[in-house]
């Protein structure tokens, strides 16, 4: 049974949804392999601080945070992942690590890449590791209404870039070398 905040919340929207029981997934790529569905699909949900607040910000299950570019399209200095221990009492019903994508249900800004918005239906943890949801993307959008953004992660295969190829410098870095090997002069 999914969260019952949760659950109440859909019932009252009047959306169809399904859920299911899995063995237990600790990764939304794990819930993509027990449900057996597309990690495109499956919704990671990430619990980050911004400007010293907590926010929401879901992408599907394969892709990955670009720290640098996510802190530049929100326009803040100060992102990071927030702390479990900081953030669990949030989500009284839920398992640490399985919160279900409705930050909106818990106070929280829900920031949202768009590729999840072009998926037809979506699955995610449903407050449990064992539990889920699926529904259609149109309702999830409607229900949250989070901010999407075009920016700020990275798909599965994407190139790397320069600096992070091994034995290379990020540019700054570079410079800083050629900076400190000028003192004295």
């Amino acid at each position: 049974m999914p969260v019952q905040q949760l659950k109440e919340f859909l019932d009252e929207a009047g959306v169809e949804y399904m859920c299911l029981s899995h063995p237990p997934a600790y990764t939304a790529q794990e819930l993509a392999h027990h449900v057996k569905i597309a990690g495109d699909r499956v919704v990671k949900t990430v619990i980050i601080e911004l400007d010293g607040k907590m926010a929401m910000l879901v992408m599907p299950a394969t892709w990955r945070i670009r720290w640098d570019r996510l802190s530049r399209i929100l326009d803040t200095d100060f992102i990071d992942l927030a702390d479990e221990q900081e953030f669990k009492d949030r989500f009284p019903d839920c398992e640490v690590g399985a919160m279900p994508p409705f930050g909106n249900l818990f106070g929280m800004t829900v920031y949202c890449a768009e590729a999840l918005t072009e998926q037809p239906e979506l699955a995610f943890a449903a407050g449990s590791h064992s539990e889920s949801v699926h529904m259609k993307t149109a309702d999830f959008i409607n229900l949250v209404q989070p901010m999407v953004l075009n920016q700020g992660f990275n798909k599965p295969g994407a190139q790397k870039p320069a600096w992070l190829v091994k034995g290379r410098r990020r540019p700054e870095e570079a410079d800083k070398q050629r900076v400190s090997g000028m003192v004295g002069y």
